[in-house]
C-alpha cells in the first residue's frame, strides 16, 4: 500500500504568525483548570468512576442533592465538583434545581 502526502496549495498561508500564534499558545487544548484544586477534583472524580462505572455522575447527584437537603453547602459544592467532572450537562442541571430550590 503506498501513501500519498498532499502539500496545501499555498504552504505559508497555513503558519500562524505573531497575535495569533501567540493567542492559539496561550489557551492550550489540554488545559484542565487552575492548579492543584483541579487535580485533587479530578483525582476524586477517576477514583468515584472506578468504584459507580457508567452510573457515577448519577450517583455523585444522589450525593449532592442530599448534601443540599441536608444544608451541608460544603459536601455539596464537592459532590456538585465531580458530578460536572463526569457528566457537565447533569452538573448543570443540578445546580440550575438547585438554585431554584433555594
Amino acid at each position: 500500500m503506498s501513501i500519498r502526502f498532499a502539500a496545501p496549495p499555498q504552504a505559508m498561508n497555513v503558519r500562524l504568525r505573531g497575535a495569533r500564534a501567540r493567542a492559539a499558545i496561550a489557551e492550550a487544548a489540554n488545559d484542565n483548570g487552575s492548579g492543584e484544586s483541579a487535580e485533587a477534583m479530578l483525582r476524586a472524580s477517576l477514583r468515584h468512576f472506578a468504584e459507580h462505572g457508567l452510573a457515577a455522575a448519577a450517583h455523585a447527584r444522589a450525593k449532592a442533592e442530599a448534601a443540599w437537603f441536608s444544608g451541608d453547602k460544603e459536601g455539596y459544592r464537592w459532590w456538585l465538583g465531580i458530578c460536572r467532572t463526569l457528566d457537565r450537562r447533569m452538573a448543570r442541571e443540578l445546580a440550575a434545581d438547585t438554585k431554584d430550590a433555594g
